[in-house]
């Protein structure tokens, strides 16, 4: 079963949202669980903020694309700092899968 992910009235803007990601499997890169094992953070705790449509370090712009892409289902991108590394978190547009990979993984 698909995990989802439901946090109601989440603030961000000046705006209320009702927020509800599906996951689909999880998977991983090498690298992404490299720099997530080296910085002490659980890949849990990633895959909780971009459940709970809290997109990390996306600028204005691409935050607002992927809350257009949540009610549209197009496909999601997250982005976190890990220790000195960027680890990002990619949903499909079909929310089959969400995977944690770094940057230069893509």
């Amino acid at each position: 079963m698909p995990r989802s992910y439901r946090c109601d009235d989440r603030h961000r803007g000046g705006g209320m949202t009702v927020t509800h990601v599906t996951l689909g499997q999880v998977v991983a890169t090498p690298g992404a669980l490299e720099a997530l094992t080296a910085a002490g953070v659980s890949a849990m705790s990633l895959l909780d903020r971009h459940g709970r449509g809290d997109w990390g370090e996306v600028g204005r712009e691409d935050w607002r694309a992927n809350d257009w892409s949540l009610a549209n289902g197009e496909r999601l991108l997250s982005a976190y700092t890990v220790g000195a590394v960027k680890v990002w978190l990619i949903t499909e547009r079909d929310r089959s899968a969400t995977t944690l990979l770094l940057p230069d993984e893509y």
